[in-house]
């Protein structure tokens, strides 16, 4: 009786951790193919609110999960704005009081130019990859799709704003159809859906991504890939506050 107890016990740790072991591969292939090794990008957020709707057009340079950097390009009088990671540090530059600024981890978690997506959501600041425990906790259909359901918890060692993260993945194309955010309380803040697949470089993604806080689910943040490119010519180089100053 003690040998058939012993071995059910191992049957479900082995389940459990090769569970495990699949969702951080599931999040991996969806990570790497939805950032690649760099990428430049071209997109456009949509701040919704009940009163009015503000539109922001920017520009993406990303190299690896260490280097981002965003331009502003529209509207006139945000243009030319730009936001930079550096590593673990996060720079603001205003050209029109020509102010450098580094922004400090407790602004991580605020909404990125008044939407519902966050400064750390802009830079990647925490890697869905190695910031987390992955649970794969079962399946569901989101929009007609087949979608792996996984939990990621953050590490306790990890600087995360969330206390958990539940996200659908794609089973056949490995991209995040869903994604719900939680507080440390596990009370539920905002809620992410991708929309609209499209190709861009050669691999399918959603080119909309719409988010929906909790509390006030009459706002909405709806951001549009306009362009895409994959594994481009951006250098280490390229982030440094002195190119935040010069980029257009």
């Amino acid at each position: 009786m003690k040998l058939k107890v012993l071995t059910i016990a191992l049957i479900s740790l082995f389940t459990i951790k090769g569970f495990s072991q699949s969702a951080t591969e599931i999040i991996k292939k969806m990570d790497d193919k939805t950032q690649g090794n760099s990428n430049i990008s071209e997109m456009s957020m949509a701040i919704v609110r009940p009163k009015y709707t503000r539109t922001i057009e920017f520009k993406n340079w990303s190299l690896k999960r260490d280097y981002f950097m965003t331009y502003i390009t529209a509207p006139a009088k945000d243009k030319g704005q730009v936001f930079m990671k550096y590593k673990t540090e996060m720079w603001n530059y205003t050209p029109s009081i020509n102010r450098m600024i580094k922004l400090p981890p407790s602004m991580m978690s605020q909404g990125w130019m008044g939407s519902d997506y966050s400064n750390d959501d802009l830079v990647k600041q925490s890697s869905v990859v190695t910031d987390y425990n992955h649970t794969l906790i079962g399946e569901e259909t989101i929009d007609g799709r087949m979608c792996y359901k996984i939990e990621m918890i953050p590490h306790q060692t990890s600087n995360i704003v969330w206390g958990k993260v539940l996200i659908w993945v794609d089973k056949a194309l490995f991209i995040s159809m869903k994604a719900a955010y939680y507080d440390e309380e596990n009370y539920l803040v905002r809620t992410e859906y991708g929309k609209d697949i499209k190709t861009f470089d050669g691999r399918k993604l959603t080119s909309v991504i719409e988010i929906i806080p909790a509390d006030e689910p009459e706002n909405k943040t709806i951001i549009t890939i306009k362009s895409m490119d994959f594994d481009v010519d951006v250098k280490e180089s390229f982030f440094t506050q002195q190119n935040m100053k010069r980029i257009r």
